[in-house]
């Protein structure tokens, strides 16, 4: 197992979070970003800032097994095909009968925003999401002990 983050997006907090938890429990933590992000972290690939670069990298380096951070819907669709659990960073885990739907909602908003609409961005993070994210990917690596 090995946790991987999509950096581009991931809050400093929980991008700590997951260093911390791969060197307690020996799990390495690769982190994928733009160069236009200075991330500092034992395994990092830095790709160009192409969109979805970085989620094209993250899903040809996703394993069955492995822990994926993100908050890409489409990405976490991939990863979670390949047998793989995903967790935003707020620390909700994208679960394979909700995943359709997030996509079908992504695509009305795309339309939507291309036809001249605007729509909400994401609620200011707050100390709950921490909380949040830090226990999901505990109950994870927890489980992936068990097995």
């Amino acid at each position: 197992m090995k946790i991987l983050v999509d950096a581009d997006a991931c809050p400093r907090a929980a991008l700590q979070f997951c260093m911390e938890i791969g060197r307690k429990n020996n799990i390495q933590v690769w982190t994928v970003a733009s160069f236009n992000h200075n991330i500092h972290s034992d395994h990092h690939v830095v790709v160009g800032n192409d969109a979805q670069e970085a989620d094209i990298k993250l899903s040809n380096m996703t394993e069955a097994g492995d822990v994926v951070i993100t908050q890409d819907w489409g990405l976490a669709a991939i990863v979670s095909g390949k047998g793989a659990r995903v967790i935003g960073p707020d620390g909700r885990e994208f679960s394979s009968d909700r995943i359709e739907f997030l996509l079908e909602e992504r695509e009305i908003k795309m339309k939507h925003r291309r036809g001249g609409g605007r729509t909400k961005g994401p609620r200011k993070r707050n100390t709950q999401d921490d909380l949040r994210f830090q226990a999901a990917l505990l109950e994870i690596v927890r489980d992936s002990g068990e097995n």
